[in-house]
């Protein structure tokens, strides 16, 4: 019972969403996007200075970025007016059923990471069973910053995760090395005024 003590107190709450993608666990699924020639990505969870955005960019992929905080509500967008091959994100993991519900709805490929612990579910497995889907997972626990702390990551996560995929990975099932390595949120080039984003 004391081993799952960090999962069994882990927050599920609004505020515990916002927790920010370090680039070590963004990197991982950059070599699928272009082995599937996606070009367009589009990041419907993503404010500018977020780490999927830069790096996604830097990588040569055009980037569509929205976010509930800046009029972009994923549940009301509508996908036809977005030009993009995939989505990719980091997603509010309070939010994961409607979700998928949504992603297989608008019927793209998708790459969303989420706890691990989501592939089990009584509501989430018949989409899995009627649609399809790949999952991408990690040799470790992947970690990241929270909105009061962009200067490090936190490590120590209380849950594993992966990317849960449609029409991205290669195999149903694939895993990956993560490197962790601690660097502070702004450390990615040039996106001046990070640090006091939210």
């Amino acid at each position: 019972m004391t081993n799952n003590k960090g999962y069994l107190t882990a927050k599920r709450d609004a505020a515990s969403d916002e927790c920010l993608t370090p680039r070590y666990v963004v990197e991982p699924i950059i070599k699928y996007l272009k082995q599937k020639g996606y070009k367009k990505i589009w990041c419907p969870f993503d404010l500018d200075h977020s780490l999927y955005v830069r790096i996604l960019k830097a990588e040569g992929f055009e980037v569509i970025n929205t976010h509930i905080e800046t009029g972009g509500n994923f549940f009301e967008i509508d996908p036809g007016e977005i030009d993009f091959d995939c989505i990719v994100s980091n997603p509010p993991f309070t939010q994961k059923d409607k979700i998928l519900e949504r992603l297989y709805a608008i019927g793209k490929p998708f790459a969303i990471l989420l706890p691990q612990n989501s592939l089990q579910s009584k509501d989430r497995t018949p989409l899995f069973i009627k649609y399809g889907l790949e999952y991408l997972g990690f040799d470790k626990r992947a970690c990241f910053y929270t909105n009061d702390k962009l200067q490090e990551i936190k490590f120590g996560s209380a849950f594993a995760s992966g990317y849960f995929c449609k029409n991205v990975l290669p195999d149903l099932l694939r895993f990956e090395y993560l490197h962790p390595q601690q660097e502070s949120y702004n450390n990615f080039g040039g996106g001046g005024g990070v640090l006091d984003a939210k």
